[in-house]
C-alpha cells in the first residue's frame, strides 16, 4: 500500500523535549511519529493511521487532509 502525501511547510519542526508530554509525576510519556502520511499533526501520530487499515495491497490511495476519507484509489504503477 501507498499513499499520497502533500506537503506544505517550507521548514523544520522542531522537537522540544521542554514541550513533550508528561505525567502526573513529570515523567515523560511515550511520543510517536507519524509514519502514514497522513497525520495533521506531523511529524507527530494524532491516529489517523486508523483509516488506512483497508488498503488493499498494490493499490496507491490519496486522502482528504481534513476528513480523512478517500479521495481516489488506483492501482500501483
Amino acid at each position: 500500500m501507498a499513499r499520497i502525501v502533500e506537503l506544505s511547510e517550507t521548514g523544520p519542526f522542531k522537537l522540544d523535549p521542554a514541550n513533550f508530554p508528561r505525567d502526573a509525576e513529570g515523567n515523560l510519556k511515550p511520543i510517536s511519529i507519524c509514519q502514514c502520511g497522513i497525520s495533521s499533526k506531523l511529524p507527530l501520530c494524532d491516529g489517523s493511521h486508523k483509516v488506512c487499515r483497508e488498503e488493499e495491497p498494490g493499490m496507491v490511495y490519496a486522502y482528504d487532509a481534513v476528513t480523512k476519507a478517500v479521495l481516489r484509489k488506483e492501482p500501483k504503477i
